[in-house]
């Protein structure tokens, strides 16, 4: 399988220097047009930072879903990683997302107000916005 069998090109792989990620390897990848990033040397949090990623995808969306071939994986993990940048709340960001659809969030609303929940990955997970 090329990887442009998969319908969107690959814009970069980042990876360590871990000897089974040798030249052949990385030159697959610059064929297709991939820019390879590798992890700065003696910089074990750069690692530590992607594998935690990794581990909350598995945790909060891959352990809880039943994944049907190539093509469902591609988008439960597009609609996990929408659901993740846009609306999910991270700790270290004052429990705003890194990347707001709407802007933040107030901290405090005014009044009682209608809340509408949405359910994303077949009701896995649930957004919730202010009803207009």
């Amino acid at each position: 399988m090329a990887l442009a069998d998969r319908g969107a090109s690959v814009r970069f792989l980042i990876h360590d220097r871990d000897a089974r990620f040798s030249g052949p390897f990385d030159e697959v990848f610059r064929a297709e047009g991939t820019s390879i990033i590798r992890t700065p040397i003696r910089a074990p949090n750069a690692n530590a930072v992607a594998e935690r990623c990794v581990a909350t995808v598995r945790s909060e969306c891959l352990d809880w879903t039943l994944v049907f071939g190539r093509r469902h994986l591609d988008r439960v993990l597009r609609t996990y990683l929408r659901h993740y940048n846009e609306h999910r709340p991270h700790r270290a960001l004052d429990l705003q997302p890194p990347d707001p659809a709407l802007g933040p969030m107030p901290s405090h609303p005014a009044g009682p107000q209608r809340v509408r929940r949405r359910d994303i990955l077949g009701g896995l997970i649930h957004e919730y916005e202010v009803a207009a």
